[in-house]
């Protein structure tokens, strides 16, 4: 049992792990995969031959920012919103042919909020998280996050392999250097958005080149494009000026509050710390509304792109935070 349980709510926690095992995402692209399940299947197949697990990837609605700090540290800073309680799980990957990385993964999405009890469940947790996280950063200084959108699901078909969303963010904390390599490695595939949902992804490195990585809603041929940004919630960045606050905006997104609310802290202050960044992931967090699917802040992180830390907290329990010194 390498999963350790590192709060005591009653019953959905922050828990860490460590990833041993030599997983091979090109492996698991090889599969010629087709969905969310197809993903899990090919997962399984290679690790767990013989168990059944599923996976589901929710309609989630998330904030993510960066700036620097007075110390010209890099920060991220995210939210992630789901309807649902979760568990979070923080893992570490050492993979032999890629770097280090810390990144979370919502432990509902594979059914094992406890996975202290189950011997099976914590296995199938620990083969599953390298492949299922929603955020992460790793040891050369790029973080990445995903956020849903209201677009119709990015279904690329140029010849090239297709890659899923959460397989992206993997891709993207082995391989990627800086934000500019992190594109050009996301260049190199074909992007299927899982679950029925569309998404972009918020990317920034070690130099503070912060950028949207987006599926063009406008452009059949659904194309990337990187949009230096700040902060985003769930609108297209490319398209910022077509999205108003507290209302959708068709296929651009919703969220525009949010962005408001962050950018308001950013501007009313001169010298950006730590602080800072809870701020502003404070005033975009969301309480929970059974109406909403994307409101109930699950988990709140910093990651620090310069000396390699993240600290997490747990359902808006600002008081108590979880840290992680890659």
């Amino acid at each position: 049992m390498t999963i350790k349980k590192c709060t005591q709510y009653p019953t959905y926690n922050i828990y860490t792990t460590n990833i041993s095992y030599d997983y091979d995402i090109d492996k698991i692209i090889a599969y010629g995969l087709t969905d969310s399940q197809s993903m899990i299947d090919a997962i399984v197949k290679e690790y767990l031959p013989g168990i059944s697990l599923n996976f589901q990837a929710p309609n989630f609605g998330c904030s993510a920012f960066s700036i620097s700090d007075e110390n010209a540290h890099i920060l991220m800073g995210r939210n992630y919103d789901f309807k649902n309680d979760s568990s979070a799980l923080l893992l570490t990957c050492q993979p032999k042919h890629g770097y280090r990385s810390v990144a979370t993964a919502a432990l509902d999405n594979i059914q094992m909020n406890q996975p202290e009890k189950s011997e099976k469940g914590a296995a199938l947790a620990e083969i599953a998280a390298p492949f299922i996280c929603l955020d992460g950063c790793n040891e050369k200084g790029v973080s990445i996050a995903v956020l849903t959108l209201d677009s119709e699901p990015t279904y690329q078909h140029t010849g090239k392999p297709i890659i899923p969303t959460t397989l992206a963010i993997r891709l993207v904390l082995d391989r990627a250097s800086s934000t500019k390599e992190a594109i050009a490695l996301l260049k190199q595939y074909d992007m299927m958005a899982t679950s029925g949902r569309d998404y972009h992804f918020y990317i920034t490195d070690a130099s503070g080149d912060g950028r949207v990585v987006e599926y063009d809603c406008c452009d059949a041929s659904r194309p990337l494009v990187a949009t230096p940004l700040r902060s985003i919630t769930n609108f297209y960045g490319m398209y910022k000026e077509k999205v108003k606050p507290y209302q959708t905006n068709g296929i651009y997104g919703h969220g525009k509050e949010r962005y408001d609310a962050m950018e308001k802290i950013f501007a009313s202050q001169t010298n950006f710390t730590k602080d800072t960044a809870w701020q502003a992931l404070q005033v975009a967090s969301q309480a929970p509304n059974p109406e909403d699917i994307t409101s109930n802040t699950q988990w709140s992180i910093v990651y620090d792109n310069t000396d390699l830390t993240a600290a997490i907290v747990l359902r808006r329990d600002w008081q108590q935070k979880i840290a992680y010194h890659l």
